[in-house]
């Protein structure tokens, strides 16, 4: 590796100082330069752009995808597309308890008495046992998605999980995002045609009427806007 693994903070900070205005493209090289195998690309299958700009410069790339027990089929399939025409390597993750075992332990719908809980069951411990053995990983958040991502760095220091974590369309729009797509061919997640430009776990997640913002289908009347992945 070329970076001084006891100083990785220092040297997100540096990076991200460099980096701040440069393409996603080369954004993306210097992650895959700098970590090599020590990367990962988490992705939630709403479209698979992170993963195809990832694959680009780094294939077989580990792709770390959070099985919930909860998706939309939709999102399985898309999951398994993309494991299918990417040179990419899933890695599935899953809670410790199925759906069936959270229920017997906690009770039916948590996700309904408790989000927050559920999430930390369903999302948040498969994430950090799945990131325990990487250096850095890549995250598909944009700024102009929500108020509390307005400030993503492409390259920060997650000292939560003490790795470096980089997104490199923080500073991508919707119509960005949407070019590339375009003209890229990329996979997308059929229900972000359906009235879903956020999607998560079924449960949780409503079509958005016109108007409304592109997250407010997540957590419903629930004051929740984040499961903690990113906070």
């Amino acid at each position: 590796m070329t970076y001084p693994k006891h100083n990785l903070a220092e040297l997100a900070e540096q990076a991200n100082e460099r980096l701040c205005d440069a393409p996603a493209p080369e954004i993306m090289r210097w992650a895959a330069d700098t970590f090599g195998a020590r990367l990962c690309v988490t992705c939630n299958m709403a479209d698979a752009a992170i993963v195809h700009l990832a694959a680009q410069v780094l294939p077989g790339v580990d792709v770390v995808f959070l099985d919930t027990g909860y998706h939309f089929a939709e999102t399985i399939g898309t999951r398994d597309a993309v494991a299918a025409v990417l040179p990419v390597n899933l890695i599935n993750l899953t809670p410790r308890q199925t759906v069936s075992e959270q229920d017997a332990a906690y009770g039916p719908r948590l996700h309904e008495r408790d989000p927050d809980r559920c999430c930390a069951l369903r999302k948040i411990e498969p994430l950090e046992r799945g990131l325990a053995g990487y250096d850095a990983w890549i995250t598909g958040l944009r700024r102009d998605e929500s108020p509390t991502r307005a400030a993503t760095p492409v390259v920060g220091w997650d000292a939560k999980r003490g790795k470096v974590k980089i997104s490199p369309i923080a500073g991508w729009t919707e119509a960005d995002l949407d070019t590339y797509i375009a003209e890229h061919g990329v996979l997308v997640n059929p229900l972000r045609f359906d009235g879903y430009p956020s999607i998560g776990c079924a449960p949780c997640t409503r079509r958005v009427a016109d108007g409304e913002d592109a997250r407010a289908g997540r957590w419903a009347g629930l004051g929740k806007t984040e499961c903690g992945l990113h906070t």
